[in-house]
């Protein structure tokens, strides 16, 4: 009996003499052979710990409370719709300047713009329509519209064909045998290259525009 006790004291203060020392203690109990370590954790790791919890505190409250964070997706539509307002402000100031009369008799005789609609044409809108706008390459049809013949079908206005080539084919239309046009505005094409590819159609259709009459807001008087 007295050498049981003098062993649980010999261990006790083996204990104590441990945690002094900072060796190695083990607490007393066990679990499926599985001891556990009684031993405090080294100072690093606990102001890891700690600076980690203050961190997430400090970032929650401004992630949820301010506006100095944004994921990455709510900058990637911030910037979209930055860029999509830029565009409406462009097509609202170009069209604030243009009408059927200017397009016809100002931009359609200016060969310094009707050389640069030429120039978006060949590289937008020949693949479709074709080098003589006749919508054939070599005698063979090509999948657009000719834009020669004088059938104007949403309208031969300028104001029209500029909506035309800026919005594509109008919502609830087939298209041209069935393929919709796409719109090259607000994409590859700004308002001021819709102008001027419109400019050197019309340039390139004087027989349609000729004589051409118009209201006191420049529009075209269609007969």
């Amino acid at each position: 009996m007295s050498d049981s006790k003098d062993s649980n004291d010999s261990e006790i203060r083996r204990g104590d003499f441990a945690r002094k020392k900072g060796e190695v203690v083990l607490r007393e109990h066990e679990y499926d052979g599985i001891q556990e370590f009684d031993q405090k954790l080294p100072n690093w790791w606990l102001f890891t710990f700690y600076g980690a919890v203050v961190w997430f505190v400090g970032y929650w409250v401004l992630y949820y409370y301010t506006d100095n964070y944004r994921t990455d997706q709510e900058r990637i539509v911030a910037k979209v719709t930055e860029v999509k307002e830029r565009r409406e402000e462009a097509l609202a100031a170009t069209l604030s300047s243009l009408s059927d009369q200017v397009l016809i008799e100002e931009w359609a005789t200016d060969p310094n713009i009707v050389a640069s609609g030429e120039a978006t044409y060949s590289q937008i809108c020949i693949a479709c329509h074709g080098a003589e706008l006749d919508a054939k390459m070599s005698g063979v049809p090509l999948p657009g519209r000719p834009l020669n013949d004088g059938e104007w079908t949403y309208g031969k206005a300028p104001m029209a064909i500029f909506k035309m080539i800026n919005e594509g084919t109008p919502p609830g239309e087939p298209g041209y045998n069935g393929v919709p046009m796409v719109a090259k505005g607000g994409g590859s094409l700004g308002p001021k290259d819709v102008a001027e590819l419109t400019a050197f159609i019309i340039a390139k259709n004087p027989q349609d525009f000729e004589g051409a009459t118009f209201d006191e807001s420049g529009a075209l008087v269609v007969e």
